[in-house]
């Protein structure tokens, strides 16, 4: 039914909608008017079918225009975009992007980074991912990511990278939830009967890692620090923290600190990277420059 239909002339018959005369449409597509009338007609024959209605002032659609119409500029939409994607392509640059945010990483920041950059690549697809402790690293050293954000080795050879911040830790619990008083000389063994919250690590292909545990302890495992802060405001058990995911409840007295002489808590400091001699394509360039630029904007929110 739609042999011989071209893109010109559903271009024609959305200009019409959208404008609401033949006049106006053609000024749209710099077109003569009878041009542009002629392959509306043209199409309507070619479909059978009958699209507007010009018996008034201003043409209007049909039952049957109004249904085809809808499916038209969707159509016409994914046209746009196609041709786009295949000048994209024809640039050389990427259709899609892989990066991962580690598990101490802002979220409103770092996200509010990536959409900046990529608003302005509307045809460069983002695949994000979330990752903990060695994930992150190990899907870039393994292939699998473009870019990450997150914490690392900064001696590995394999790995470039742009600092961003750091990032504070500090051990916390919920108020009465310890039988004895806080203080600075709390030590591991009198937390060893309380059950420690941690972060479980998302790499698959090496052995798991765990910061900050209290050997013999019990421990409950998590997959994001969202969950872990809920666990520990509720009082089923303790954990360290991103001071900034916490410092509010620092505030209000919802959350106290037990870092001392045995719990000093620590710091995580928080990177771009990306494998030094991997290709990078001209879209993930742009973004390497872009983070290096904003690096020293990035500061996380204390809630």
């Amino acid at each position: 039914m739609l042999d011989g239909v071209t893109l010109h002339q559903l271009q024609c018959f959305e200009a019409v909608v959208s404008t609401g005369s033949f006049q106006a449409a053609a000024e749209k597509l710099r077109r003569s008017q009878p041009s542009v009338s002629a392959s509306v007609k043209n199409l309507e024959a070619q479909l059978k079918l009958s699209l507007l209605d010009r018996g008034g002032y201003r043409v209007k659609l049909t039952e049957a225009g109004r249904s085809f119409y809808e499916r038209t500029r969707l159509f016409l939409k994914d046209a746009e975009r196609l041709a786009s994607h295949a000048a994209q392509l024809a640039m050389g640059e990427e259709s899609e992007l892989r990066v991962v945010i580690g598990d101490v990483s802002p979220l409103p920041e770092t996200l509010a980074l990536l959409r900046s950059f990529f608003d302005r690549c509307p045809s460069t697809r983002l695949n994000l991912y979330f990752e903990s402790i060695s994930g992150p690293v190990e899907r870039l050293l393994e292939g699998e990511a473009d870019l990450i954000l997150h914490h690392i080795d900064k001696a590995n050879p394999r790995l470039e990278f742009v600092d961003l911040f750091t990032v504070k830790i500090v051990p916390v619990v919920a108020p009465n939830f310890l039988r004895f008083p806080i203080s600075k000389s709390i030590t591991p063994e009198q937390m060893r009967d309380y059950v420690q919250c941690v972060i479980r690590d998302s790499a698959r292909h090496s052995p798991p890692r765990d910061y900050f545990l209290v050997e013999g302890a019990r421990s409950w495992t998590v997959s994001d620090q969202l969950m872990k802060r809920e666990l520990i405001l509720q009082g089923m058990g303790w954990g360290h923290m991103p001071h900034y995911l916490v410092a509010r409840d620092l505030r209000e007295k919802r959350l106290l600190p037990i870092t001392g002489t045995h719990f000093r808590g620590g710091e995580a400091e928080l990177v771009a990277a990306r494998l030094r001699h991997a290709p990078h394509g001209p879209v993930a360039t742009r973004l390497w420059r872009f983070i290096a630029e904003q690096a020293a904007r990035i500061v996380p929110s204390k809630r």
